[in-house]
């Protein structure tokens, strides 16, 4: 019998970690970190089929709020953890990781893999084209708050963090708002342009509404968990291993939780269902720019640690090249493999580019 190769062979990793956590004695971070890392991604693979098999069961609009609120729970564990721990610079670089990393390394894959299969492939352009001016304006809200903060910090007046807060908390209610809006035109009013991203397979479908919960609590649970684990070692292994707060932010963290939607974006792009690979790396990047990043400034506030949404120049530059180079390869309708190339590419020069980057000199409060 041959075996399929599955996400669910990582499940290895949990026990592990528990294990390494737990054991009387010597824990080695650096593994106890590699291993929360790989446990969380299958675990996340679960909430995230328990949440599309629940979402196909109540209804297009209730499915919907599902999807969002659900479909980045592992990132929004991970980063509300991390805020708690006061790792603010984790979690900002995480937002940052999240959206690139959709647009640039699991758009890129998709297009490359299923570029090996089929000449070129067709999608949405009007949906798509949608979604990219959406995220264009998610970019857009993301960067003031720096503009805002390099502007104000030289001007005579001086710069007071308060202001920044206030500034960053108003600009997350006009984000949160226009997410449930876009919720609403897809899902509502002009729905027949996104019909070609509505497949899923019917396997997940199957689940009853029981069964789908039961499992959405288990494995929300166990991210949670491994979560806990992964940022309490993130210190040791920035220490250890010399890694920055941005660099694990921006690239091991946002890859850890969007890692299940990866693997099903890429798996469609091999079938030539691109819509739907499409509107999965699209769709995901927008949820954490306009849902997730804003739901975390109100967290914040929670947790007494008020964050702002003031981003370092280098990740603010790689949010606007990612969204400009995006555009270019979705204005016409089609991909082609060398397409994806191009967003690989530049997912590594941005790679190199964090990995290199010193520690800011600020802290945010």
């Amino acid at each position: 019998m041959k075996l399929k190769p599955s996400l669910d062979w990582l499940l290895i990793f949990v026990p592990l970690a528990m294990l390494l956590r737990f054991w009387p004695g010597g824990i080695s971070p650096t593994a106890l970190f590699v291993c929360s890392a790989l446990g969380i991604i299958p675990v996340a693979g679960w909430i995230g089929r328990a949440t599309e098999a629940l979402a196909a069961r109540v209804g297009e609009g209730l499915g919907g709020l599902l999807n969002a609120t659900f479909g980045n729970a592992a990132e929004l564990i991970i980063a509300g953890i991390a805020l708690s721990k006061g790792l603010t610079n984790v979690v900002k670089a995480s937002i940052t990781g999240s959206i690139i990393g959709n647009v640039l390394l699991v758009l890129g894959l998709s297009i490359v893999l299923g570029g090996t299969k089929y000449k070129e492939q067709r999608f949405n352009r009007t949906a798509a084209t949608t979604s990219v001016t959406s995220l264009s304006l998610a970019a857009i809200g993301l960067i003031i708050p720096t503009i805002f903060h390099r502007a104000a910090h030289s001007s005579p007046a001086g710069w007071s963090p308060l202001v920044e807060q206030k500034l960053s908390l108003g600009i997350a209610v006009v984000m949160f708002l226009t997410y449930f809006c876009m919720l609403g035109f897809s899902l509502r009013t002009h729905k027949y342009l996104f019909r070609g991203a509505e497949e899923h397979e019917v396997t997940e479908r199957q689940w009853s509404r029981r069964k789908a919960v039961i499992i959405l609590l288990i494995a929300t649970a166990f991210v949670a968990m491994l979560s806990e684990f992964l940022v309490g070692t993130i210190e040791s292994v920035r220490d250890s291993v010399g890694l920055t707060e941005v660099f694990v932010g921006v690239i091991v963290v946002a890859i850890v939780g969007n890692a299940a939607e990866h693997s099903t974006a890429i798996l469609m792009a091999m079938k030539n269902k691109m819509d739907l690979s499409v509107g999965i790396a699209i769709g995901s990047s927008l949820q954490i720019a306009l849902f997730v990043a804003p739901l975390l400034i109100f967290l914040s506030y929670l947790f007494g640690r008020p964050m702002d949404l003031e981003f370092t120049v280098p990740e603010v530059v790689a949010v606007v090249v990612s969204v400009y180079i995006l555009f270019q390869i979705s204005a016409d309708g089609e991909t082609n493999w060398i397409e994806g190339i191009q967003l690989l590419s530049l997912y590594v020069i941005l790679g190199i580019l964090f990995f290199y980057l010193p520690e800011p000199a600020h802290t945010t409060p």
